[in-house]
């Protein structure tokens, strides 16, 4: 007899790309720069918000974050591609990336490939209006808070000189 699987309680996907695979261009600063769609499922009913980060571990230095949100609904079945705070779920909010605006940035490596992590939390609570909250700052707020969490990885390395590095020069 086999065993009987276990429901994943969390799953987040792209229509865009799949786990580990390289995002489209159009989702990058040598395309449209438009965040790509994504897909989720949270099986917790227990699950107050969602909060997700996007981050580039490979980034020279420290982790470049290239979006926050957070306060999304529960039953979110996901955002849709080029997210906007139009767009955004009632409630949800943005934070700051790394390049201290709040919206997406898309991948831009200086450099060789690099993975950009999509974490999605699930959160046994809604949090406070956080304003212009950084990655760290929002961490600080969701400890003791996280039920659960799903992981999307996409990769990407530079075709051409980017219009940001165009631009410094």
């Amino acid at each position: 007899m086999d065993a009987e699987p276990k429901e994943v309680p969390m799953i987040l996907e792209s229509p865009a790309f799949r786990d580990h695979d390289e995002i489209p261009e159009r989702h990058t600063c040598e395309g449209a720069d438009l965040s790509p769609p994504l897909s989720f499922h949270v099986g917790l009913p227990e699950a107050r918000s969602l909060s997700l980060v996007v981050v580039d571990p490979d980034a020279p230095g420290h982790p470049w974050i290239h979006l926050v949100v957070y306060n999304l609904p529960p039953s979110t079945p996901g955002l849709p591609e080029a997210l906007s705070a139009a767009s955004l779920p009632v409630g949800a909010r943005f934070g700051l990336n790394s390049w201290g605006r709040a919206c997406w940035g898309g991948p831009c490596p200086p450099h060789g490939r690099h993975r950009y992590e999509f974490h999605l939390y699930a959160l046994d609570a809604m949090l406070p209006e956080l304003g212009d909250v950084t990655r760290h700052a929002l961490a600080r707020t969701m400890a003791g808070k996280v039920l659960a969490e799903a992981t999307l990885v996409g990769t990407y390395s530079l075709k051409r000189p980017s219009r940001r590095e165009a631009a410094r020069t």
